[in-house]
């Protein structure tokens, strides 16, 4: 029996290459997003839910679980980006990359859980980035939320794991995607302390999507998560020295470290 997969924001970008890659290995995958348009054909079922709003969360997941009869993995992937100086950022857009990529996965896994729980089986898969490891100059908001997100995987993990349900996160370097097209970018005001610092850092970003990865490396990393009998609670995905940068913050003095990372953001 082929396993149910639901993956959220799966309209583009990673999302769409694991729906696509997954569909291609056999796997029912129903993807979402928050309007889903019909004007390509793709492998996969794309179907509405918005992580802000739980009726839709609900109405998603009911839709695949009364078609299917079960649902065997979530893959947690819809969020957004935001930059700016943490001075200059206004507080509700804070908030609402926090809705969107804390509080609005949480309610996904949480409406997923009873089914998993009544199967004694389930996989839940969080994306989260490796920018949830260190506070990025300039992505403040964003490494807060996704370093949030791993300390919830690591709880729920132990939490759901007598009842056969395993919770790990996934966290991507950088990858070509459009995902600087969907970022809140808090504007670079003229009469800021930061104008010029905060402009060549948006540059760098800018850059480092179009040189990122191919988001199918993604998609082969959950495929393999999957089909492991028992997978670790984190995995990295991304070029050797987005990688390395974690294993210095964990070795290198404080200040060493910021030191480094302000040479490489120009600062």
């Amino acid at each position: 029996m082929s396993k149910v997969v639901l993956i959220t924001g799966a309209s583009s970008g990673i999302g769409k290459s694991i729906a696509v890659f997954l569909s291609e290995k056999g796997y029912k995958v129903y993807g979402t997003s928050r309007n889903p348009i019909k004007s390509e054909k793709l492998p996969f079922e794309l179907i509405a839910l918005d992580v802000l709003k739980v009726d839709t969360i609900t109405t998603a997941i009911d839709f695949i679980i009364k078609k299917e009869g079960r649902l065997d993995v979530l893959v947690n992937n819809a969020g957004m980006g935001i930059t700016g100086p943490i001075e200059d950022t206004p507080t509700d857009k804070m908030r609402a990359v926090f809705n969107t990529n804390l509080f609005g996965t949480i309610d996904v896994m949480k409406a997923v859980l009873p089914q998993m729980r009544y199967q004694k089986a389930g996989t839940i898969i969080n994306i989260t980035s490796i920018a949830g490891y260190m506070g990025l100059p300039f992505r403040g908001l964003y490494s807060a939320t996704k370093g949030a997100l791993e300390t919830i995987t690591e709880a729920a993990s132990m939490e759901v794991k007598p009842f056969g349900i395993k919770v790990v996160n996934v966290a991507p370097g950088d990858f070509a995607t459009n995902i600087a097209a969907g970022r809140y970018h808090t504007p670079v005001f003229e009469t800021s302390a930061y104008k010029e610092n905060y402009q060549v850092n948006l540059d760098l970003m800018d850059a480092h999507v179009e040189d990122g990865m191919d988001p199918v490396e993604m998609a082969k990393a959950v495929y393999k998560i999957i089909n492991k009998k028992n997978p670790k609670i984190h995995y990295k995905v991304g070029a050797s020295l987005d990688k390395f940068s974690i294993v210095l913050k964990r070795i290198l003095p404080d200040l060493w470290f910021e030191k480094l990372m302000m040479n490489h953001y120009k600062l």
